[in-house]
């Protein structure tokens, strides 16, 4: 997918084998433990690594191009395996364990370096851009991602479905049941 420049910000590309062992998949799991296990470790860095990117960022409105590239890396490191294994079982071919852009396997991630950065955009970006998309995506998954109201909900809605008066409005439930429900504990029914 390209955007309206002249080139993609984000590439991802993952190319399909033509053969495919039958039986590899099975044991592919097994195979990628040592993969597993390092980038247990680089998602641990990458994490504290985009804190300290964050606020660099915030100051200089820069972001610092080691980090930048390390990141990238393990981004890139963790789709090459997990189009190796179950994400999308699309090659055969044992993944490389190295952060750097591997041209000859199927699995390719590029990403643009940002030249200039708004300076305090790292303050709004993240719940402006980043929490309604992760709230949506909550919902559409199925997680209640704290969307269930408070405990004062969960708890009416436990008391209207033992006397059979569901409703949605937590306030009259609460207040019709209040005396019927009495200390019951949650989740029995």
């Amino acid at each position: 997918m390209e955007l309206a420049t002249s080139r993609p910000t984000v590439a991802l590309e993952g190319e399909l084998a033509p053969q495919l062992s039958r039986w590899l998949w099975l044991v592919k799991w097994i195979l990628a433990i040592p993969h597993y296990v390092v980038l247990f470790f680089l998602w641990v860095a990458f994490f504290v690594l985009t804190v300290i990117a964050f606020f660099a960022v915030l100051f200089t409105g820069r972001y610092p191009r080691g980090i930048f590239d390390f990141n990238v890396g393990v981004l890139r490191w963790s789709w090459r395996v997990a189009f190796y294994t179950f994400g999308a079982l699309g090659t055969d071919k044992y993944p490389p364990f190295t952060l750097a852009d591997v041209p000859d396997y199927g699995a390719r991630l590029e990403v643009d370096y940002p030249e200039n950065l708004r300076r305090g955009f790292p303050l709004i970006g993240w719940w402006l851009l980043g929490i309604p998309q992760f709230c949506i995506a909550g919902i559409l998954t199925g997680g209640s991602g704290g969307w269930s109201g408070s405990s004062c909900w969960s708890r009416a809605s436990c008391c209207c479905s033992r006397i059979g008066t569901r409703t949605r409005s937590s306030t009259s439930c609460s207040a019709s049941t209040a005396g019927a429900c009495g200390s019951l504990p949650m989740g029995r029914s």
